[in-house]
């Protein structure tokens, strides 16, 4: 089970997004210069997340991209398939062939795990994350 830097990066730039929306639609070029990925990687992914219907685009002056429903609505875990990502624990990705043909002795531990993360992923929106950041940034002016 690996998270690999483009179910990361998708997140990160919809958490981008959500946090700098207010100021209208968010070009690349500004999520690429504040978070440090490549451009024409946010290209990529941004063409997998408008596809899945999580973001919206116009162009030309004060184009960009924007969420396509509030942050509330949109999970982390709906981020990650959009882009194909998985975090599935699981050897055999489910196909119960991790063991020569058949399951492993460990099959349905890796399964119940794969299920928990599936299920923490899908329960937590953009919002959610956004929210802890606020929170967490008031706990600490306040030391």
């Amino acid at each position: 089970m690996k998270l690999t830097s483009k179910g990361r990066y998708a997140v990160t730039a919809m958490i981008d997004i959500t946090l700098n929306q207010e100021k209208g639609a968010i070009t690349l070029s500004l999520i690429s210069d504040r978070q440090g990925i490549s451009l024409s990687y946010l290209e990529q992914l941004f063409s997998k997340l408008k596809k899945a219907g999580l973001v919206s685009s116009a162009r030309g002056p004060g184009g960009g991209y924007r969420l396509s429903r509030s942050a509330e609505e949109i999970s982390v875990g709906e981020v990650i398939r959009a882009v194909d990502e998985s975090v599935d624990a699981r050897k055999c990705t489910g196909r119960g062939d991790c063991n020569g043909g058949g399951e492993c002795l460990s099959h349905e531990l890796w399964s119940d795990l794969s299920g928990m993360i599936e299920s923490f992923l899908q329960g937590i929106s953009l919002q959610n994350i956004v929210d802890k950041r606020v929170d967490i940034k008031k706990e600490v002016s306040f030391r």
